[in-house]
């Protein structure tokens, strides 16, 4: 089992036949960890100073810009890049992630235990960048967990790196951070204009995902908080788990409905199962709403 960042060869060979589910997919703020933290309003307030001290944008505009920008294109930092701010992406995650209060965060052995006894390959899937990935994994004592992370300079990667946004087709890798300029194929369909981050919700974000995880999306699970990103898992393919909510709503594309992520085994229990036939969606109480602003 890799550590975290690792810079791994995904093997196709398993994908044939065999289990019902190959691989598992797991968004990290506020699915690995409740909302209850308060890392999720530390987070946004972090990105308002971040607006109003670095960017100079005025103050009684930066809360409601600050929600506008994320519900339009998937993250605050995606919007401002969209408007023509210009500032450095390590220098903005540094400022958002880089002061929040991690010690909220505790080691959790109930899901290190859950994930341990997975037999499926697992991958993290975060609009977030590598160091803060890094760190809360760290804290939750999940770090060995996973084979690897797909973050923000996976999907973003320098433009003297790469022009354009592609999965290898025979050697696709889960990025250790800033990719080689190897890692990526020029002249793919997928262009990153300067102003655009690519990221979660957008449907060419979790397809670029699947194609470097190199994986079945018709064998894989995703799990995430927002319904915006659950829809465009199930639209790219994915089976998908909304995490942090009792009710399926229809049409939203979620097949499951956890209220934690520690209820995994009694909702999908065929996770554990070599083969088995799909079973009615489990719903789960004790709804949270979520919103992951970074």
């Amino acid at each position: 089992m890799g550590s975290l960042g690792n810079f791994l060869e995904m093997d196709a060979a398993g994908m044939a036949t065999g289990p019902k589910y190959e691989c598992l997919l797991f968004d990290m703020d506020d699915t690995l960890y409740p909302m209850s933290t308060g890392l999720n309003l530390a987070c946004r307030r972090n990105i308002e100073e971040f607006m109003l001290h670095q960017l100079h944008i005025e103050e009684t505009e930066v809360p409601r810009m600050c929600l506008d920008l994320y519900r339009e294109y998937g993250t605050t930092m995606a919007g401002l890049k969209v408007l023509g701010y210009e500032f450095d992406d390590d220098e903005f995650h540094a400022f958002v992630h880089g002061r929040l209060p991690y010690e909220k965060l505790r080691p959790d052995p109930v899901l290190r235990n859950l994930l341990l006894s997975m037999p499926q390959r697992k991958i993290i899937f975060t609009n977030a960048d590598k160091a803060h990935a890094a760190e809360v994994l760290k804290r939750l004592g999940l770090e060995d967990c996973f084979e690897g992370v797909i973050c923000f300079e996976t999907l973003n990667p320098p433009l003297e790196a790469a022009n354009y946004l592609d999965a290898l087709d025979n050697d696709a890798i889960l990025a250790r951070g800033e990719p080689e300029q190897d890692d990526f194929d020029v002249g793919s369909e997928i262009l990153r204009p300067k102003s655009q981050i690519l990221c979660k919700p957008a449907v060419e974000a979790i397809e670029l995902a699947i194609r470097i995880a190199n994986v079945d999306p018709k064998k894989t699970i995703f799990f995430d908080d927002s319904t915006r990103n659950i829809a465009s898992g199930k639209a790219a393919g994915l089976h998908t788990v909304i995490v942090g909510s009792s009710v399926l709503v229809p049409g939203a594309g979620a097949d499951y409905a956890l209220s934690s992520i520690h209820n995994i085994k009694e909702a999908i229990p065929e996770i554990w199962e070599a083969e088995g036939e799909q079973k009615e969606p489990v719903i789960q109480s004790n709804t949270v709403q979520s919103a992951v602003l970074a």
